[in-house]
């Protein structure tokens, strides 16, 4: 996949701005919102993952994206995933650019997740919580683009095993809530077949 420079933003606003997000309203849970970070590395496409600290209340130790729970004193979704990318990674809310806004999903937590899209600048001086975040993880798009990076895998949680889909990159296994935003993300990205050029 190239770059997400200009025309990449303008095609990818194009295709948000004609489809229908699934809002999720009529279910008595909390409602919370992540930030889905794309910036340009080598002239490449990336997401910005975390690795969550096993101090966090939610999740401890999986890989996710920037967000939390809606605060009332957040004057809306969006202000949550800002806040909370602030609060665990220092990315500044003046430093991106939302493009689109995916599906709502309900976690395995019962949580409502509205997903936000946006770029930033990379390299970026980031300041991360060593409370909550144990490490940054940088994907090339056209990394998870291939077949084989994902599919059906086996996880162990809570000292279960479980079968889930999942994507794989390196060490990491990308699962859960944070799987589903990703393949949202994913099947709708413009020029696909050019990402899945191995060359």
């Amino acid at each position: 996949m190239k770059g997400c420079g200009k025309d990449f933003i303008h095609e990818i606003e194009k295709i948000f701005s004609k489809r229908k997000r699934k809002l999720i309203e009529d279910l008595p849970f909390p409602h919370a919102a992540v930030l889905v970070p794309l910036f340009e590395k080598e002239g490449n496409c990336h997401i910005l993952f975390t690795k969550r600290t096993n101090h966090v209340k939610h999740h401890k130790g999986e890989i996710s994206f920037p967000g939390g729970v809606f605060d009332q004193d957040d004057v809306d979704l969006k202000r949550t995933a800002f806040r909370e990318a602030f609060e665990e990674i220092g990315l500044r809310e003046n430093d991106v650019q939302i493009f689109g806004v995916l599906d709502d999903i309900i976690t395995i937590s019962d949580f409502i997740v509205t997903p936000f899209v946006g770029l930033f600048p990379y390299p970026y001086p980031f300041e991360v919580s060593p409370v909550e975040i144990a490490e940054l993880i940088e994907v090339p798009v056209r990394t998870l683009l291939d077949e084989r990076s994902s599919g059906e895998m086996e996880i162990i949680k809570d000292g279960e095993s479980r079968i889930v889909f999942a994507y794989q990159y390196g060490k990491h296994i990308i699962w859960g809530a944070t799987a589903r935003i990703l393949k949202q993300l994913l099947d709708l990205l413009p020029s696909q077949d050019s990402a899945k050029d191995k060359g």
